[in-house]
């Protein structure tokens, strides 16, 4: 079972060695793998590229740590009263629906072209898969559970740490796990229109450039990076899922 994802890649492998060995070098539009090579060390070489992938992972690691904190907060409230959950899902269900591009004008008129004006634009759609998790494990979360606490006399704090985060917990982590990747495209996305800073400003660059082998070279990069992100992502989820078993 571990090797699975690597035995996974195996297409893709034959894929780019046919590409590799049948593709056109001169070919405007479909340079070989070798090419890209070439076309992407020149970033390499005067950092670009590197500064580019630190600031794209910086907006992302920053905007789902934030869409983890809000996401559980606010599902966490929302899922334990029905009042609060009647007054706010008209105003929840109509930011839900907002795509994240149509997101990038207002963002940028209201905060600039800035790594704030990124955050906020990654923030909110990769909030609503941990809100939605967290309320619905909310709901369902057992009358004796919480009564717990009560019964036992615990502080705030106490049965905040104690009963109501190891509950969640699976949800956040759930949440977590379909939020990343879409914050990961959101942050590119957001990159290439704007062209702030990051691996999507120099991958819509060389777009406009018509410098195909780049193109193609930044997309194997980015590829690359998303498939670490879910790496990380499934491997963490796992660590402390593992954790909470009982022995």
């Amino acid at each position: 079972m571990k090797g699975t994802p690597i035995r996974g890649l195996l297409p893709l492998v034959i894929l780019l060695g046919l590409w590799q060995l049948l593709g056109d070098p001169g070919s405007p539009y479909f340079p070989p793998p070798s090419e890209w090579v070439s076309a992407v060390q020149p970033l390499v070489d005067n950092n670009t590229l590197w500064e580019a992938i630190g600031a794209t992972a910086l907006t992302f690691l920053l905007g789902l740590v934030l869409a983890t904190v809000i996401g559980s907060a606010i599902g966490t409230v929302v899922g334990a009263s029905k009042s609060v959950d009647r007054a706010l899902s008209p105003s929840l269900e109509f930011l839900r629906a907002l795509p994240a591009a149509a997101l990038v004008p207002v963002a940028a008129l209201i905060l600039g072209y800035t790594t704030s004006m990124k955050l906020v634009v990654v923030v909110l759609p990769a909030t609503w898969p941990i809100l939605l998790a967290c309320r619905t494990a909310r709901r369902s979360l057992s009358p004796v559970l919480l009564d717990v606490p009560r019964t036992l006399a615990l502080s705030r704090w106490a049965r905040v740490t104690k009963i109501l985060t190891p509950a969640l917990l699976p949800a956040v982590l759930l949440g977590v796990r379909v939020a990343a990747p879409l914050a990961l495209i959101i942050t590119l996305l957001v990159e290439i229109i704007t062209r702030v800073d990051g691996l999507g400003a120099v991958l819509g660059a060389a777009q406009a450039n018509f410098l195909s082998a780049q193109v193609y070279g930044l997309l194997a990069v980015t590829g690359v990076l998303g498939y670490a992100v879910n790496w990380v992502v499934t491997r963490g989820e796992s660590a402390i899922s593992g954790r909470m078993r009982p022995n």
